[in-house]
């Protein structure tokens, strides 16, 4: 996908002209200083996807996700998510009010769970709807409760973060996220800061999620959720995305020889076993 010349390119806010497409990127650099992590990116996200990032650590996963809601501020390149353009690099005041449009779209869920320690579970949930929506407070709390019951945790709506497990805070964060209502939901890496025995709760209210239609991205090592629920798995690695497929053409006849190399670490033994007898005869490039 060409990048968009200078010339042609809104500063901020600009109407969609791609149909059901929610998220685009197009030429999106990233650079700390001399380390050039991310090294022009293009994709596109229709509404209603699932996509799973993976790659090795250090190959930009999560500096992609906090670029695409500004949290980290991209080095150059464009960023639309629900008809919303930036031009990333830019300033000025269009500029600060297309990023803050799409922060007002995204949902983010980190791998720690960020939740205020001396609020409770409900107080959590409502803050943002309160400071930044300026939501009246009965109808933050109405929604606070529907969305504890969406996320199982209707018995737990008073209870302060100490007094919650791992999971279920993390439940809370993606019913805190909710509580925005986001277009895009973002999520880095839910599962990583969890016991294993608590993984399978925060992966089943994501899958009801993408269930109901929300648009994911979502960095993980879950390949069973990424088989089960993603439309697509991309595979990044040094800031450039080498595959883009879905998840059974990425896992099981990968066009790289890095893609394999990676795969042959994280997939489960059978699922190796099926990528190398998949592959045997196939010869891949470089």
């Amino acid at each position: 996908m060409p990048a968009r010349s200078d010339a042609t390119a809104p500063e901020a806010a600009a109407p969609a002209s791609s149909g059901d497409v929610l998220v685009k990127i197009e030429a999106l650099h990233k650079k700390f200083g001399n380390n050039h992590v991310l090294r022009g990116l293009d994709f596109e996200i229709r509404r209603g996807e699932v996509v799973v990032l993976i790659g090795p650590s250090g190959s930009g996963k999560s500096t992609m996700l906090r670029c695409i809601n500004f949290l980290e501020e991209p080095t150059s390149g464009f960023i639309t998510v629900g008809g919303t353009t930036v031009k990333c690099g830019s300033h000025g005041k269009d500029y600060r009010e297309g990023v803050h449009a799409i922060r007002m779209k995204c949902g983010m869920v980190f791998q720690e769970f960020n939740l205020f320690p001396h609020k409770s579970v409900t107080e959590n949930i409502i803050e943002a709807p309160l400071i930044v929506k300026k939501e009246k407070k009965d109808k933050a709390i109405e929604k606070a409760k529907v969305l504890l019951e969406r996320v199982g945790l209707s018995d737990r709506a008073d209870y302060f973060p100490s007094q919650i497990s791992g999971g279920q805070k993390q439940r809370v964060a993606i019913a805190r996220a909710l509580a925005m209502d986001p277009e895009l939901m973002l999520f880095d890496e839910p599962t990583s800061a969890l016991d294993p025995e608590l993984i399978g709760e925060v992966l089943n209210v994501m899958k009801q999620l993408a269930q109901d239609g929300m648009t994911m991205i979502v960095v993980t090592h879950e390949m069973g959720f990424a088989r089960d629920v993603a439309d697509r798995v991309i595979f990044i690695d040094e800031g450039v995305f080498l595959e883009d497929e879905a998840p059974d053409t990425l896992f099981f006849h990968p066009q790289h020889e890095r893609t394999r190399q990676f795969l042959r670490h994280i997939l489960p033994p059978k699922d190796e076993e099926k990528l190398e007898e998949a592959v045997a005869d196939e010869e891949l490039p470089e």
